[in-house]
């Protein structure tokens, strides 16, 4: 109660102070992005309190202020803005994980599972935990919350479904590994043959989201083990529960109807939409990023899963007292510096922005959204002078301004996957309750300002 009190009082008081800085500054210059900071909405509107009806919430895996800043000076040059960095209120939280069956125990750096764990259910927990505490026990999820409370719901990614960040607000399991029937065996107690709630694919075939989109259709592939649906793969179970499975770009033009959609576009993950050097001991020629030639062309971009997703769950709620919520995550930012990519981390980030793009052009036509924009813990990626040896690995790129920048990866031996960092990140809001990320604040405080804002306790 403590912290919602003080959440709402933080919430009153910029309000107050954004209605004074109106007075004196009416609206905020527009530059034509989208979001309501940009496109001239008073700041006061922007962090207004009041009933929300929707919520969006923008993931970037791995995506620090260091990954933001070298998307945004590749791309926009260095006095340039992304959307992201446009929505009028912002602040920090820090993303520290705690030890398996030792709460107690701070872990200073997370991986996604315990980050997304800790917004999704408000428990800090163990690296690799889904959706369960630090001594793996279940807890109810923001999603699994706004479904039960009236809310349509989307759970939209890069990566694939089961993967930490879309699995953490759709499952429970001990270890982020147990993605199918197949891959049980660190999550025995889960498994519907002892008795458990399933793998993770198919919990969230049991939880029917309204939408659930990414990769991941290896998984749908593995056949269930025990129960109602033994001996059919997953994908089946999904379809004979009602979903529509959709495996192509093309086939998000104009979903309609009351049932739920499982979008599977690969395998396994999306694949990135730029391409490059990968950073080396001893540097890399300056050159330009380029498309990824091998990106396989009915894989859609995250902005058109955004709009399908909010378009579809918009008509699904019409006429209903509460609208949705929806997650969305950019996962290739993390993937590409653990590579110590530099290019597709710079796209993925891109790609992100255009999504967050999306869903503010929804705001901006819908006041009672909140919108959301943070990370789940930060990356490896450095930016460092110019022709300066380090003893990491580097990659020189050519921005569009002209200039070149080095990109430095040292949190891991060459040859080596690139590890964490375990920085606090940004996080930033527009809409009712936006207020509530003002400030540094912890991971699991997000957990409170969207369960807050929906009403849900």
């Amino acid at each position: 109660m403590m912290r919602r009190k003080r959440a709402n009082e933080r919430s009153v008081a910029l309000v107050a102070l954004a209605t004074a800085a109106v007075a004196l500054s009416p609206v905020v210059p527009s530059d034509g992005s989208g979001s309501a900071a940009a496109s001239g909405l008073p700041v006061a509107e922007a962090v207004r309190t009041g009933a929300v009806r929707n919520v969006l919430l923008f993931i970037g895996d791995g995506m620090g202020d260091s990954e933001i800043t070298l998307a945004r000076n590749y791309d926009r040059g260095a006095a340039g803005r992304l959307t992201l960095d446009r929505l009028p209120v912002s602040g920090s939280y820090t993303t520290y994980s705690v030890g398996r069956g030792a709460p107690d125990q701070v872990e200073y750096v997370t991986d996604s599972a315990a980050a997304a764990t800790g917004w999704a259910t408000g428990s800090k927990t163990y690296n690799g935990a889904i959706g369960v505490d630090a001594r793996g026990r279940p807890l109810p999820t923001v999603l699994e919350l706004a479904q039960q409370g009236g809310y349509r719901t989307g759970n939209v990614t890069t990566a694939e479904v089961f993967d930490a960040t879309p699995a953490a607000i759709s499952a429970h399991v001990l270890e982020r590994d147990c993605a199918g029937p197949d891959d049980m065996q660190p999550c025995a107690p889960n498994a519907v043959e002892n008795g458990g709630p399933g793998s993770i694919v198919e919990q969230q075939v049991a939880l029917r989201p309204d939408v659930l989109m990414g990769g991941g259709a290896e998984a749908f592939a593995q056949r269930v083990r025990a129960g109602e649906f033994a001996g059919r793969t997953v994908r089946q179970q999904a379809e004979d529960s009602g979903f529509q499975v959709l495996d192509r770009a093309d086939q998000l033009d104009g979903l309609s109807g009351d049932r739920p959609v499982l979008g599977l576009f690969a395998d396994g993950g999306l694949a990135p939409i730029w391409t490059g050097p990968v950073a080396r001991r001893g540097g890399t020629e300056p050159t330009r990023c380029a498309p990824n030639a091998e990106r396989p062309a009915d894989e859609p971009r995250l902005a058109e899963m955004t709009r399908a997703a909010v378009d579809l769950l918009d008509r699904k709620s019409a006429g209903q007292q509460r609208g949705f919520f929806l997650q969305v995550e950019s996962a290739g930012i993390d993937n590409a510096a653990h590579d110590a990519e530099p290019c597709a981390q710079i796209g993925e980030t891109l790609q992100f922005d255009e999504a967050v793009a999306a869903g503010l052009e929804f705001a901006e036509h819908n006041p009672g959204t909140l919108v959301i924009v943070t990370a789940d813990h930060a990356q490896a990626t450095q930016i460092v002078p110019n022709g300066v040896p380090t003893p990491g690995q580097t990659a020189t790129l050519i921005t569009n301004e002209g200039s070149h920048i080095t990109v430095n990866y040292a949190t891991a031996m060459p040859g080596e996957s690139q590890e964490h960092s375990g920085s606090q990140v940004p996080i930033a809001g527009q809409g009712p309750h936006a207020a509530d990320v003002d400030g540094v604040t912890d991971q699991t405080d997000l957990f409170r300002t969207l369960t807050g804002a929906m009403g849900l306790g």
